[in-house]
């Protein structure tokens, strides 16, 4: 019988070689030239939206300044004639006052003071050109007393004062029957809160 021979191919076959590919220099140069790029620019934004826009604590703190002043303006006399005026109480116009309110050029008499005691704000007008810190009070100070409030050391209000009768939703109304008072606060972090009010003149004696 012939022999039969099982020939097996015991030739080594290497591995396929996978192709490896990684970056370049170049690439990589160009990589992270791209990456801080952006990275900086996000930074700039937040730096920029930071710088110019208010705080929400900052800005419900100036709210609540701006508005508890308005009140309180708001709620003082508007009558032809100062209460403490001696003809406060008989007075037809302000023709009538010893002492003119109509210039609103700051409290009248000239020396009332918010924080006075004996002598305080007691009308409308007295308001006009009043700021805080000034007057006594070296911050934001509650009214009858100029001791400063512990925090608000950064704010600072101001008011101003003009005639609004006679035009817009006021057109029938004299001109000094009504007043539009402005609330201006400012506070850290740029944050800026203006208020604008009216006070008509519905009872104009004491």
């Amino acid at each position: 019988m012939g022999k039969q021979h099982n020939h097996k191919n015991n030739t080594h076959i290497p591995p396929s070689k996978k192709n490896h590919h990684g970056f370049s220099l170049v690439e990589m140069v160009v990589f992270i030239v791209i990456v801080t790029t952006a990275i900086a620019g996000v930074i700039g934004a937040l730096a920029f939206m930071s710088g110019h826009s208010a705080d929400p604590l900052a800005r419900k703190q100036a709210i609540a300044i701006a508005e508890s002043l308005m009140q309180e303006i708001q709620q003082m006399p508007f009558t032809f004639c100062d209460p403490d005026d001696p003809n406060a109480s008989t007075a037809n116009s302000a023709a009538d006052c010893a002492t003119s309110q109509a210039n609103l050029a700051g409290p009248s008499p000239a020396g009332e003071s918010r924080y006075g005691a004996a002598n305080p704000f007691d009308n409308v007008a007295d308001y006009s050109g009043f700021t805080m810190p000034g007057g006594g009070c070296a911050g934001i100070c509650r009214i009858g007393d100029a001791t400063a409030l512990a925090g608000l050391n950064a704010y600072s209000a101001s008011v101003a004062i003009a005639q609004a009768g006679g035009a817009g939703p006021f057109a029938g109304l004299p001109a000094d029957a009504v007043l539009q008072i402005i609330v201006t606060v400012n506070g850290p972090a740029n944050t800026v809160i203006r208020l604008t009010g009216f006070k008509v003149r519905y009872a104009p004696k004491i």
